[in-house]
């Protein structure tokens, strides 16, 4: 018998068995984990429906898998860090950040590539997947919280974009 083949995911490290499937247009994932990845987006839609960890689970999930500098990957990570820092430096609830981004985005300043940490996190998608439904909001907030400290070198840099914005928006 031999082992099924695996392949490795660009973003968060994972190994999973190889995968044919669609991957995401610019985000640096595996098919393998963009299909893991679904699998929780639907727990969440489903049963469980836990808008309160949705963010922190889309914002988590984006940031650990960056894909190559280009603008989009640039929009998507600087959106996605901001929102990790409103909720877990600053205590917005996660069902308010997506509002605050609305306002916030279009006055960033100009953005540029922060070079992903490695390891990119410690904990994966499957770290949730395993969770039970009792669990489950802690694991999103786990994994979340050990994204954001992978990122502690640009945690000033993305502050500063915050900043940023926000005084662009009172000026507004």
């Amino acid at each position: 018998m031999s082992a099924k083949p695996t392949s490795r995911c660009p973003g968060c490290g994972l190994k999973l068995p190889r995968h044919d499937g669609p991957t995401h247009p610019y985000m640096g994932a595996s098919s393998a984990c963009w299909a893991r990845y679904g699998q929780l987006l639907a727990r969440e839609y489903g049963p469980l429906g836990m808008p309160a960890v949705h963010r922190l689970t889309v914002d988590a999930y984006a940031v650990q898998h960056p894909g190559v500098p280009e603008r989009r990957t640039i929009q998507s990570v600087a959106a996605h860090l901001i929102a990790l820092h409103l909720v877990l430096d600053r205590g917005e609830p996660p069902t308010r950040v997506t509002d605050l981004l609305g306002g916030l985005l279009p006055r960033l300043p100009e953005l540029r590539w922060l070079t992903p940490p490695e390891p990119n996190g410690t904990r994966t998608v499957v770290d949730v997947l395993t969770a039970d439904r009792d669990g489950h909001a802690d694991a999103v907030t786990a994994w979340a919280g050990d994204i954001w400290r992978a990122w502690t070198p640009h945690h000033p840099v993305v502050v500063s974009w915050l900043d940023a914005a926000t005084v662009s928006s009172r000026h507004a």
